[in-house]
């Protein structure tokens, strides 16, 4: 099990470096493709935290944004990583923006989880700092798995930040981790 991780982390490397260097924007319609995929991804996201939650959805309809992000996290030894994207909505206005997140830390663990992150803006500075700062830094330890249709979970974080709620879903994976992370989010600036 050990070499099959690794393995997967060997072959996704070179396919993320090629991504970091293709230039959207010489695409509309890939732009307009990958933002719509990731439009579904968050009502699919928000409809399944409303079902896990159910007050969570006045939470978001109470909030200045929500944003909501995709992510696949490898553990593998000491190391640990995650990469995804997202978007940002105001939820006054409508105003969207399209972020990428990308995290690093160390722990001890093995593993690949596939989950989706939920921020909950309750206040116009709590919103405005994640759009201009963008940084989030947690410890975190959880074990996760799913098999079959079973196993989907909803975990609401502590969060260090004041005015934010944080949800996490786990879709599916196999993780037993314990780690230190900082992650980075920011802008996206091919997709905005």
């Amino acid at each position: 099990m050990h070499i099959n991780i690794l393995a997967i982390g060997m072959l996704l490397l070179p396919s993320m470096a090629l991504a970091a260097f293709w230039d959207k924007k010489d695409d509309p319609d890939r732009v307009q493709a990958e933002q719509q995929s990731i439009r579904e991804m968050r009502t699919e996201t928000l409809e399944k935290l409303y079902q896990l939650n159910p007050e969570a959805e006045q939470q978001v309809q109470d909030s200045k944004a929500v944003a909501v992000f995709s992510s696949l996290g490898f553990n593998i030894f000491l190391l640990s990583t995650a990469r995804g994207g997202g978007v940002v909505q105001d939820t006054q206005t409508g105003d969207e923006t399209f972020m990428r997140m990308f995290s690093v830390g160390g722990g001890l663990g093995m593993g690949v989880k596939d989950f989706r992150v939920v921020f909950i803006f309750h206040t116009d500075q709590a919103y405005e700092n994640f759009l201009s700062q963008g940084w989030d830094f947690s410890g975190q330890g959880d074990g996760a798995a799913k098999v079959g249709d079973e196993g989907t979970s909803v975990d609401l974080a502590a969060t260090v930040v004041d005015g934010v709620s944080l949800y996490q879903i786990t879709e599916n994976g196999l993780a037993l981790q314990v780690t230190l992370q900082g992650t980075r989010y920011y802008r996206d600036k091919d997709l905005n």
